[in-house]
């Protein structure tokens, strides 16, 4: 019965797969004719069709794919290994923690978003610090460890800070927000969202601007361009009539020697 049931889903998955399907069995076929060296961005991209379980609509079908993400990243994650590629193992842990806080195994989400700090903080690379600082943050508050959440957050918030980047910090304030929440302070999460709101403001109209900056030099350069063409239309335009008057000239006054030459007569 049990393996009925599985043959089922399986089944079902089939007739089920998102629109993309046709790029997941090229993938599949893909891995067929690719050595293993090269295998493990391949395992990835068919990890990543999977990982879209949230828009699965029944409760088999999100955990089939779920299944499935875990199997083709645990393959990404061991070809990348054999190979030290440390981005595709983080993201590989990251895609693992996140399957793994959905089905709510959180000591095996916490171990793989640390997997994935560790990296980053290997390879000083801030962005991704404070995005699994916020995950794991994220994970501490969903077990009620609010203390070590408000904690990861905080390390984040520094981070963000020391690095001037308005859009690092507005991540964070969203992880605030998710955290006051669950913690019923919704004064605190409603100021955590104004400031994150106020920052994508800013972001966008900085955006805007940059936009606008660019657009007036784009102007300015076609202007420059333009007059430079007409100046050079019009000194062609004279050199092609300088040899005109030229030969006008010389037809309509004879030289000296024949005026001479017409008074003796």
């Amino acid at each position: 019965m049990k393996r009925l049931i599985t043959l089922l889903i399986i089944t079902t998955a089939a007739f089920n797969l998102p629109a993309n399907a046709s790029e997941l069995d090229s993938l599949k076929q893909k891995l067929q004719v690719t050595s293993d060296s090269l295998k493990g961005p391949i395992y990835t991209q068919i990890a990543a069709q999977y990982l879209g379980y949230d828009t699965v609509a029944t409760r088999r079908m999100k955990y089939y794919f779920q299944t499935e993400a875990l199997n083709y990243t645990m393959l990404a994650l061991h070809s990348y290994s054999a190979y030290n590629d440390t981005l595709g193992l983080r993201t590989s842990f990251n895609a693992l923690a996140k399957v793994y806080r959905s089905q709510r195994k959180f000591s095996q989400a916490k171990w793989f978003i640390l997997q994935s700090n560790t990296i980053s903080r290997q390879r000083n690379d801030t962005l991704n610090i404070i995005a699994s600082l916020v995950e794991l943050a994220a994970i501490k508050s969903d077990i009620k460890d609010y203390k070590l959440s408000m904690r990861d957050l905080n390390d984040a918030l520094n981070l963000s800070l020391k690095t001037h980047d308005p859009k690092k910090e507005s991540i964070v304030q969203v992880g605030f927000a998710e955290l006051y929440r669950k913690m019923n302070d919704y004064d605190k999460a409603a100021i955590a969202i104004k400031r994150h709101e106020f920052l994508d403001d800013s972001l966008n109209q900085a955006t805007v601007d940059s936009i606008a900056q660019v657009n007036v030099a784009k102007t300015i350069e076609i202007k420059k361009k333009d007059s430079i063409l007409a100046k050079k239309k019009v000194y062609t335009s004279n050199n092609k009539r300088r040899p005109m008057l030229r030969s006008a000239k010389s037809a309509t006054f004879p030289s000296s020697s024949l005026l001479l030459l017409s008074s003796s007569l």
